[in-house]
């Protein structure tokens, strides 16, 4: 453990499913923090604001605060500060994204955006996303927080972002810029906050094409952890696997304590 000085977790399907916690990485992160660590949360969730992240941690005992949690929503205004700062933001997405695009100095339009920023939105509507395609097909920049095509919920697997994103796509003809996991920019912003260097990383999450995929790119320890996304059987057929696959938390917290 005390190789890792900066350890990176997804949320949904890792820490929690829904609403639900998933105990034995509450357990886990606990311990951590008994331990004076403080792990960093990333989700490619762009509904939720930073606060929210903190709240919803909260309530399972585990204390946090906004500057360890990194969400799409953050990563996706940061990246249109730099590359698009004065342009005019077309958004699809929750309160998550439009209150980051907001602190970053961003201006929004309901229509005919220089830039359109597609986050999920669970009030998707034809006509948003027709007005999307539209400002596309008329020469605007399309940026995607994420591109997860299906995410866990407390019933199952539901439609991500990313299947709506691939609809614009399959529509315009136009590749969005994906800054969410799998692109490592959320792993290089935490390590530039962090000051850490990549060899003291690692990254743990369920889904294989997002987190695992998020940290072999970027040249970091991953950890897989079975229940969520991908499934033991999908891993073990990957060309490039994670440092470590656990069933849970739990079993790596006994490696150590062992």
């Amino acid at each position: 453990m005390k190789r890792y000085k900066t350890i990176c977790l997804d949320l949904d399907g890792t820490v929690y499913k829904g609403s639900e916690p998933i105990r034995e990485s509450v357990d886990f992160l606990k311990s951590l923090q008994a331990d004076g660590i403080k792990p960093y949360f990333i989700t490619n969730n762009s509904s939720h604001t930073r606060a929210e992240v903190v709240r919803k941690l909260g309530g399972f005992g585990i204390k946090t605060s906004e500057t360890h949690v990194m969400t799409s929503a953050i990563a996706a205004a940061d990246f249109c500060a730099q590359q698009f700062s004065g342009f005019t933001v077309q958004l699809i997405g929750e309160a998550g994204l439009k209150e980051a695009l907001h602190e970053a100095g961003l201006k929004l339009t309901d229509s005919r955006g220089d830039v359109v920023v597609m986050g999920i939105d669970r009030s998707i509507t034809y006509g948003k996303l027709a007005q999307a395609c539209l400002s596309i097909r008329a020469g605007a920049k399309f940026v995607a927080t994420n591109g997860d095509l299906a995410v866990p919920g407390e019933e199952g697997l539901v439609p991500g972002n990313g299947a709506f994103v691939e609809l614009v796509k399959a529509s315009t003809g136009s590749d969005p810029v994906i800054v969410g996991k799998p692109e490592p920019y959320m792993l290089d912003y935490i390590r530039r906050q962090s000051g850490a260097r990549k060899e003291e990383m690692i990254m743990i999450g369920d889904n294989y094409d997002t987190d695992i995929l998020s940290g072999i790119r970027y040249g970091i320890d991953t950890i897989h952890l079975e229940g969520g996304v991908t499934s033991r059987e999908q891993l073990l057929a990957k060309t490039d696997t994670p440092t470590y696959a656990f069933r849970t938390l739990a079993e790596w917290k006994d490696q150590l304590d062992g």
